[in-house]
């Protein structure tokens, strides 16, 4: 049977996946590696350490694998939005500077100032922000003159590997469209964009579909990794679309919620909405890995974090027999929660809020705390203020125009059911929880498939391997009651903005 390898290449950590056709894993193997804070607002990586690190996963899933069938296709899913100025040899020249990364406020507004806030947001999906990437090659010119004149290219993680792996620049239509330079209208590289930066567009990625074959890995490389022959290298894309589209999300209308350190929520559209509204909601909107579909992303960039921080702070006593018992110390710490809205809110921006806001100076919060307030109700408190600031966002997105029928779990607040069905209760629309929860290694391997001809296209590659394992649909009775809550919630953030910003 034929096999097929995922590779994720995440903020600080990658996976590798190899996978029958079928969708079943036949082995897996992950890495870590750090980011670098050199200064207050900065967020850097050693690109030549993860590539070392990609490597090593993947001779480790291949062995682990074995050599009963060769591999036919390798595809990629990726962290956003880094840059990484490479030479005539696809070296790194400097430290990739990641998404996370907030130095580019002065070049943010130079391109408010010269091209406009709307104008970027119509031709390119992205609001004004400092993730993205074209404000971090403004940077890159400004402050770092000579590696702009000499560098070869300016790549992300995805045509970076790729180039490692074939020779070839090759970027898909997915990635290239975050990194507000890339025109969706248009469907290519913007000169206007471009020009206004001094950038020649050969000194960027080819752009492809995603689940195009680039080349064949280079043969000395292959046997590196322990294959026998080289497989193709398949264009894959942004993490939360190949997440998407292991999660199914094939068809306009369904959406993807995936909670991990962050929480992002992806919302599947016939065609992109570009319209003010979700401008001022800091939504991107950017092309899917699914030919002909587009994604508009929300974002809390504290998501899980939040309980983990919980877990690490205050519940020692549940962490210590969880390790005892082989249990979840979440499952210890929301025991016996109650079912009924916690008695308390939380405002869960610990990190600042993500959309629609991107307030960076705000703070978390906790209201309501009596003597009678137990550990339980504030970490039920926080599973429900993270599933409130999904509601703001996915009301805006209404708002402007967006329909959603489905939301699809993954990641790994995907195992928790409370939480799942609190989304329901909480966001009045059905929870699906697929088998597969760890999608975005998935999604890469699909579109590996489709490179290579073992799938006619992302669709049916999807409709193969997507296997719904339980659906969680709203509670009437606690869906109004937390209909009250939310209101209650919506004056929170307001309330106590100008009490952080004094702190």
């Amino acid at each position: 049977m034929t096999r097929l390898i995922g590779l994720d290449i995440g903020t600080s950590g990658c996976k590798a996946i190899v996978l029958d056709s079928t969708g079943a894993q036949i082995s897996a193997a992950s890495r870590e590696y750090p980011i670098d804070i050199p200064q207050p607002t900065w967020a850097e990586q050693d690109a030549e350490l993860v590539w070392t690190r990609a490597r090593e996963a993947l001779s480790e899933a291949i062995a682990a694998a074995g050599r009963d069938e060769s591999v036919a296709a390798l595809g990629l899913s990726v962290q956003g939005e880094a840059v990484i100025p490479v030479d005539g040899h696809g070296n790194a020249l400097r430290p990739a500077i990641l998404g996370m990364d907030t130095r580019t406020g002065e070049q943010n507004r130079w391109l408010a100032d010269h091209l406009g806030a709307e104008y970027l947001f119509e031709r390119t999906g992205m609001p004004i922000h400092t993730v993205n990437t074209l404000p971090k090659l403004l940077w890159l010119k400004e402050h770092a003159p000579e590696i702009w004149r000499h560098a070869h290219r300016f790549l992300l993680y995805e045509d970076f590997l790729i180039n490692k792996m074939t020779g070839a620049a090759a970027i898909s239509r997915c990635l290239a469209s975050r990194t507000q330079a890339y025109d969706l209208l248009d469907d290519g590289w913007s000169p206007r964009i471009l020009n206004a930066i001094e950038l020649d567009p050969d000194r960027l990625a080819t752009v492809h579909p995603s689940g195009t074959g680039v080349g064949r890995m280079h043969a000395a490389l292959a046997r590196e990794l322990g294959l026998d022959k080289p497989p193709l290298v398949v264009t894959g894309g942004h993490d939360q679309a190949c997440g998407a589209l292991g999660a199914g999300l094939t068809r306009p209308e369904l959406a993807e919620v995936s909670t991990g350190t962050a929480e992002v929520v992806e919302l599947a559209m016939a065609a992109p909405a570009l319209n003010d509204v979700l401008r001022r909601g800091n939504i991107s909107v950017y092309a899917h890995v699914v030919p002909g579909l587009y994604l508009a992303m929300v974002l809390n960039q504290s998501g899980g974090l939040v309980l983990r921080w919980y877990r690490d702070t205050f519940c020692q006593a549940e962490v210590l027999r969880a390790e005892r018992e082989g249990a979840s110390a979440y499952d210890l710490i929301l025991a016996d929660a109650p079912t009924d809205p916690s008695p308390v809110i939380v405002l869960p921006h610990l990190s600042g809020s993500g959309t629609p806001w991107f307030d960076t100076a705000s703070k978390g919060a906790i209201l309501g705390l009596t003597f009678g307030t137990t550990r339980r109700d504030i970490a039920k408190a926080i599973l429900e203020g993270l599933t409130f600031e999904l509601r703001v966002n996915l009301d805006l997105l209404r708002q402007g125009g967006v329909v959603i029928n489905e939301l699809r779990a993954i990641g790994g607040g995907a195992r928790s059911e409370l939480w799942l069905q609190l989304k329901a209760d909480i966001l009045g629309v059905p929870v699906v929880a697929p088998e597969v929860t760890e999608a975005a290694c998935l999604g890469a391997a699909l579109l590996a498939g489709v490179g290579a001809g073992v799938y006619p296209d992302a669709v049916q590659a999807a409709a193969s391997v997507f296997k719904p394992a339980r659906t969680y649909r709203p509670n009437p009775e606690r869906q109004e009651l937390y209909n009250r809550r939310y209101e209650v919630y919506r004056s929170v953030y307001p309330a106590v903005a100008p009490i952080s910003y004094q702190l």
